[in-house]
């Protein structure tokens, strides 16, 4: 009996210690973007399943990063949206050529209904990713409750990671950008390489001849049409003689 009972007692001393190591890690507001290449748009869903401490959810703030302008918020039903702006110190020059003098700073989503703890729900945003490879972009999350809020916002430092900080910020890692040649496009003689270039001309060559040997056995046929005539209306004329 003591073997067993030091057994449990040992179980659940273990469980306790990884619950209190989980609880935090489970808690964070994750993303995940359909691309990170450079220089390419992307959705970035960011989920969350928990309350503050149990309390409902009544709205979430994101915070972008200073590397970008604007984010279109996904219309989401039971939140309302709001976009909230600020002032640059010096214009910007966006890689369209355009210049703006202001920059979406937050996206406010509001729920009409507070989202109950452990329910999962879903906000997504689209963005502009910069042409800037190795380029960590981090989404501070304020997570404002009916009861308290939770601020995700930590940067790791150096030779941190996120399962350091208690309340990491979601981030997304910008990599290489993506060189694929989408769409097929007609060879025409202005783009075609030099063998294709000398198929297409060996195919009009063989075209020419075929044609130009049809006009000549058209000819030949008729001539020998007209030969067989004349010889037989000499064959009729001596016969009469």
């Amino acid at each position: 009996m003591r073997t067993s009972s030091s057994v449990l007692l040992a179980a659940g001393g273990t469980a306790a210690l990884m619950a209190l190591g989980l609880g935090p890690a489970a808690a964070h507001v994750h993303v995940t973007p359909d691309t990170t290449a450079a220089g390419e748009s992307a959705l970035l869903t960011f989920d969350l399943s928990h309350g503050c401490e149990g309390s409902p959810t009544k709205s979430l703030t994101f915070t972008l990063p200073d590397e970008l302008v604007d984010a279109t918020p996904t219309a989401h039903a039971g939140w309302d949206i709001k976009k909230v702006t600020e002032e640059l110190a010096e214009p910007r020059t966006l890689p369209n050529g355009s210049q703006v003098s202001s920059r979406t700073h937050q996206i406010v989503y509001t729920a009409k209904e507070p989202l109950a703890d452990g329910v999962r729900d879903t906000i997504t945003l689209g963005v502009d990713l910069p042409d800037a490879e190795d380029t960590t972009l981090a989404f501070p999350v304020l997570q404002s409750c009916e009861k308290g809020e939770s601020d995700w916002s930590q940067i790791p430092a150096a030779g941190q990671t996120d399962h350091d900080l208690d309340s990491p910020a979601p981030a997304v890692t910008i990599t290489e950008a993506d060189d694929d040649d989408h769409g097929d496009h007609d060879v025409d003689d202005s783009h075609a390489t030099a063998p294709e270039r000398a198929s297409a001309e060996d195919r009009n060559d063989d075209d020419d001849a075929a044609e130009i040997a049809g006009y000549v056995g058209l000819g030949a046929g008729l001539l020998g049409l007209a030969a067989g005539v004349t010889a037989l209306i000499r064959t009729r004329g001596r016969s009469r003689v």
